[in-house]
């Protein structure tokens, strides 16, 4: 299984440290994106890197469309990567989406995880008034995921900058639409789709792992309204605004997110 597993996710593994630490990408992405970050905790920490079924460098064969019908798929295949390796005490790092499948893998799963660090995280991209803004309509998502199925590079060149939203980085929003394109279109429409329209607040009240919520300033995919909610709903969480603006803060302001996060799991070493 480790193999199939090392395959199917195509996940790598760096650092000498004891404490692992499991790092998760985002929609359209793979695990390259972490390369800003990964820098500042190889002394300290053993990196485990993957790329989910239908990403980057997995193996797109073993992509199954009822497993990945909603989140709970990609869930498994963190905890596939956990028992494997046989982790323990892991912190979890999911950016965007990956943080509601790092909030499910550990609800399944708690003896896995000793953290959740969740960079421009959402329960839910859809506003539910008059209690819950997510920053869409549901007519806005109806009409993203249209233009991705009629014309996704015409989508992706449209989603890339508003994602990124540093227009100062033009070189991070080319990158960004590289890897949209790069993705297999069919399993990228899948994915957006279970994406954008799961609802998982319900879901934040069974979470006993402690957790850092990183929030952007001026992001347009996750408002500061919904890192305000995750911080009155998410049990032992830490809320921290960021000066960072965009959805991308691990690849658009690194060294904040790495003060952030280094700043954060010090206390809780501590504590």
């Amino acid at each position: 299984m480790v193999e199939n597993v090392f395959l199917r996710n195509n996940v790598t593994v760096l650092g000498q440290g004891p404490q692992v630490m499991l790092l998760a990408h985002g929609f359209g992405c793979d695990q390259n994106m972490w390369r800003y970050l990964t820098p500042a905790f190889l002394n300290d920490y053993k990196i485990i890197l993957f790329d989910y079924v239908g990403s980057g460098k997995s193996d797109i064969a073993a992509y199954n469309t009822e497993r990945y019908s909603n989140l709970n798929g990609y869930a498994q295949d963190i905890l596939d990567i956990c028992e494997a390796l046989a982790l323990s005490e892991v912190i979890f790092v999911g950016h965007s989406v990956s943080s509601v499948i790092g909030i499910l893998a550990s609800i399944q799963a708690p003896h896995f995880f000793k953290n959740l660090i969740l960079v421009s995280p959402s329960p839910c991209y859809i506003n539910q008034p008059p209690d819950y803004i997510g920053g869409f309509e549901r007519a806005d998502i109806e009409g993203l995921l249209d233009i991705m199925e009629k014309n996704y590079i015409g989508w992706a060149s449209f989603l890339a900058p508003m994602v990124m939203q540093n227009p100062d980085q033009p070189e991070l929003t080319r990158e960004l639409e590289a890897s949209f394109c790069s993705t297999d279109p069919v399993i990228a429409s899948r994915f957006a789709e279970v994406t954008f329209y799961s609802d998982n607040r319900n879901d934040l009240s069974k979470v006993t792992i402690p957790s850092l919520v990183l929030q952007c300033a001026e992001d347009m995919i996750a408002p500061v309204e919904v890192g305000e909610y995750l911080g009155q709903h998410l049990p032992k969480s830490t809320l921290k605004l960021m000066k960072a603006t965009g959805h991308c803060p691990h690849m658009s302001h690194p060294e904040e997110t790495i003060n952030l996060i280094k700043e954060y799991l010090s206390a809780a070493y501590v504590a």
